[in-house]
């Protein structure tokens, strides 16, 4: 097989990336496309999703998405110490998703087969992978695995998504050893990317940690070393040796599992004291959050809080009030 060769990905060309503030449906999010995703996927498809298919059949799709949470468009400063990416001049970094997008060019510029989807409007509710699943591509019927790059830190294979299992943990374990990063293990406390919209259909749908961190605050960073080896590692993967083991058809739910990473009992008693701490001076505990950065949109996926739902914390007429 001929496989068109493209520019190749360096940690300079994610840093360029870095610079776009990408607010969904944004004139930066479609200058950022079309200088950067429409020479290699084409046009997109209805719905804004891009979608590029390397291989005769390829049993495994690779996401990430087009947009961005940044609460203002435009082109922001981008700053590197001690090789991590931060930003000084915009809400966030994006580093959530644009770590995941430069990934999956470089994995096309080496020909890794596959089916790559960046989805569109991620950030305000998964509208483009509900919509693109609700098509039924004819490529869906060959896929196996669904694997979004839109993890934060450097060791999550994610097999629950909002307490629902949406992958195995032999299937984590094998991408694991796939990737020859042992450090890599399965991780239950997903919250929501678009490969969530299909584990209803597709057998294995995870998130893998791309090492950017305090993702939707001010404080984002990435870190460029690791994703320059997961990337080498991702093209040298032997994807064959994926272990596909969850049946699509049955739902498991852990509520354990649902924004309560601890596992003892003097976890779940610090955890408690926070509560009461949180109950006792909400005002005083919303204003450390928002000074290290935390933000409404970024606290209400993390608790992953519908997307029309949210704006009834927005200028409420009483900031006081709890139920």
């Amino acid at each position: 097989m001929t496989v068109t060769k493209y520019k190749k990905m360096t940690k300079h060309t994610l840093i360029t990336f870095l610079q776009y503030m990408r607010p969904a449906y944004s004139y930066t999010e479609k200058m950022f496309c079309d200088k950067y995703l429409l020479p290699v996927f084409g046009e997109p498809d209805v719905h804004g999703n891009y979608i590029k298919v390397i291989g005769s059949r390829p049993n495994i799709a690779f996401t990430a998405h087009t947009d961005t949470v940044h609460k203002e468009e435009g082109i922001q400063t981008i700053t590197i110490e001690d090789d991590f990416a931060t930003t000084r001049t915009g809400s966030c970094l994006g580093a959530d998703c644009t770590t995941g997008l430069w990934l999956m060019l470089g994995m096309i510029s080496e020909g890794v087969e596959g089916v790559y989807v960046a989805h569109a409007a991620e950030e305000i509710g998964g509208i483009g992978s509900t919509a693109l699943v609700a098509d039924k591509p004819s490529w869906l019927n060959e896929i196996d695995a669904v694997i979004s790059f839109d993890r934060f830190g450097t060791d999550s294979i994610i097999t629950h998504q909002g307490g629902m299992r949406t992958a195995s943990d032999e299937f984590a374990l094998s991408l694991a050893t796939a990737l020859d990063m042992p450090h890599l293990r399965p991780d239950k406390y997903g919250t929501y990317t678009d490969s969530l919209e299909y584990a209803g259909i597709i057998p294995e749908c995870s998130n893998l940690s791309v090492g950017y961190y305090d993702q939707h605050t001010s404080k984002e960073s990435q870190d460029l070393s690791f994703v320059e080896i997961l990337l080498e590692r991702l093209i040298e993967a032997d994807w064959g040796t994926l272990a596909i083991i969850r049946n699509p058809d049955y739902q498991e739910r852990d509520t354990y599992a649902q924004y309560t990473p601890y596992e003892t009992a003097d976890d779940r008693a610090a955890v408690e004291s926070l509560e009461r701490l949180l109950a006792d001076r909400p005002g005083e505990m919303a204003d450390l959050l928002f000074e290290y950065g935390f933000t409404l949109d970024g606290l209400c996926e993390e608790l992953r809080i519908d997307y029309s739902d949210r704006t009834s914390y927005m200028d409420a007429p009483s900031l006081n009030t709890y139920y």
